[in-house]
């Protein structure tokens, strides 16, 4: 039956919020050349009625003025009506959308915030306490380990200044002594040398003895 008639089972979509603003929009721009029209109407009579004098024909323009006057008025106070149902259509658009973005943030936040529980839930606070304690324990046996291998030997833990003042003045004291016999044994005669040395101007022994023989 609907066939016949010529209707059909499937329903037209609704027109969208920007579907009236785009026929609000048509329908201002339409009056606005209305009242431009009715605005050059109105100059043409003005400037009829300042050229002729009082009386019925210049009486018969002013009332012709008159009624595009009022249509013009009435044009105007419909502009203004559709001027106010854009501003509250195109305020609702803006809010509707503002939600929009309001919902997509809040599902976005509650994905990010599953995500997160997901991947605490794999963290283990206290194997990482444990850790950290353990890394502790390993650093202060390498400590211990850097300090044995630096331990010296040779020197003791305290060392008393007087008594390092003590020993360098005994070795001091044998330096002398070592240069000193040195001295001495350069001045000693060696032991193949009959008789000591004779100073110079002086004849030996035997220098004297073969003088008196001769």
């Amino acid at each position: 039956m609907n066939r016949i008639f010529g209707s059909s089972g499937s329903k037209k979509p609704k027109p969208t919020l920007q579907d009236a603003i785009n026929s609000t929009d048509a329908r201002i721009a339409s009056i606005e050349v209305k009242i431009k029209k009715l605005d050059g109407e109105l100059g043409r009579y003005k400037e009829q009625m300042s050229k002729l004098r009082n009386g019925p024909g210049k009486n018969a323009i002013q009332q012709r003025a008159l009624r595009v006057l009022q249509q013009k008025r009435m044009y105007e106070g419909q502009l203004n009506q559709l001027t106010q149902q854009t501003f509250n259509m195109e305020s609702a658009a803006l809010a509707t959308e503002n939600l929009r973005n309001t919902m997509a943030t809040v599902d976005a936040m509650k994905v990010a915030n599953k995500e997160m529980r997901k991947q605490y839930g794999k963290i283990d606070i206290d194997k990482i306490e444990n850790m950290h304690y353990d890394m502790e324990d390993l650093l202060e046996q390498a400590n211990e380990i850097q300090e044995s291998l630096g331990r010296s030997y040779a020197v003791p833990d305290e060392i008393d200044e007087a008594d390092l003042e003590a020993e360098l003045d005994a070795l001091a004291l044998e330096e002398e002594e070592e240069g000193t016999s040195y001295l001495a044994d350069l001045n000693k005669v060696p032991d193949f040398v009959d008789e000591p040395p004779v100073e110079l101007g002086e004849p030996s022994a035997k220098e004297a003895i073969r003088t008196t023989a001769s």
